[in-house]
């Protein structure tokens, strides 16, 4: 048992999936099949995007820093749980369990902000296409990528620092697969109402402002697109924002669900299975979202795959 005082000497025990431990074999296949795959599908992505000179653009810059962003995102949980499943020591210091969380929370946070960007890109792309290339030259998206990370630093340090800053007691069990804020909280010594507010409040800043922008990008592109007369152009207009909609949708609707609801709604199983969508299955699928709709990327794909060939 540890005391208030004694916060930064307590080990936690990420509980995972240790209920099931019949199934550790196949989780450690399953998790570690996600990880490769998930790395090598945004690698690949990211060397397609550097390789080919026609996708210096900004739609695809910006597809570049999600790609990265990805990776990152999913080497914060993924290694750890993986290590956990084969050697059975599922403990993790106080240290580490706020390094894992603030790296999850600086991720998340970014990806919000990145996919706003990403919005208003595909806005700047439809609505003013004749401009489109001045008003979005390289120093504006350098500056939109940068204040993506920088705005998800800023929320994940603020978030990190005033969780474990607080006094814990008592069990020392995280019902979670990592360090997640609601588990955490939950070990918290007395009445957390106004701490679970303040997190509210900040996942409603990082998550439903950066949304806001995407409704009003896509609201504003939807009434360009309507103003075009020929069927194909409509089709050509939506379908270059058609991947862009499918992450959105992916992405959001598990982390707004996760975030912004009172502890008293909070369910272990459901949060864990929604953790696992927004943290495992939405990296690994933009890759397939991002490549198997698009024209551009299987065909430098196809071109970067015969150069390798022909250099070997």
């Amino acid at each position: 048992e540890t005391t208030g005082n004694q916060t930064s000497a307590i080990m936690f025990v990420i509980a995972g999936f240790s209920h099931q431990k019949d199934m550790k074999v196949i989780f450690f296949i399953l998790f570690l099949c996600i990880y490769i795959i998930t790395v090598l599908g945004n690698l690949i992505i990211l060397l397609v995007i550097n390789m080919d000179p026609a996708l210096h653009t900004p739609k695809y810059f910006f597809l570049g820093n999600l790609s990265f962003l990805e990776i990152c995102y999913t080497s914060v949980t993924l290694p750890r749980m993986l290590v956990s499943l084969l050697s059975g020591d599922t403990s993790i210091s106080f240290a580490g369990c706020a390094a894992q969380m603030y790296f999850f929370l600086f991720f998340g946070a970014t990806e919000c902000c990145l996919l706003a960007a990403m919005a208003y890109d595909r806005y700047r792309a439809v609505c003013s296409p004749l401009h489109y290339m001045a008003s979005m030259n390289k120093k504006v998206c350098v500056q939109l990528a940068a204040s993506s990370w920088v705005c998800g630093n800023l929320v994940a340090l603020g978030q990190t620092i005033f969780i474990f800053s607080l006094h814990f007691c008592g069990s020392n069990m995280i019902n979670h697969f990592f360090c997640e804020i609601q588990p955490v909280l939950m070990l918290v010594c007395g009445d957390t109402y106004w701490n679970e507010i303040q997190i509210i409040l900040s996942a409603a800043f990082v998550i439903l402002m950066p949304f806001v922008l995407i409704l009003v990008s896509y609201g504003l592109i939807i009434s360009s697109i309507l103003r075009i007369k020929s069927v194909k152009g409509r089709y050509n207009a939506f379908s270059t924002c058609f991947s862009h909609i499918t992450v959105v949708t992916l992405f959001y609707g598990t982390a707004m669900f996760n975030y912004i609801r009172p502890k008293s709604s909070y369910s272990l199983n459901t949060d864990k299975v929604l953790s696992l969508f927004y943290s495992v299955v939405t990296p690994i699928l933009n890759p397939v979202i991002y490549s198997l709709r698009n024209r551009e990327v299987k065909g430098a794909f196809f071109k970067m795959r015969m150069k390798l060939f022909h250099s070997n």
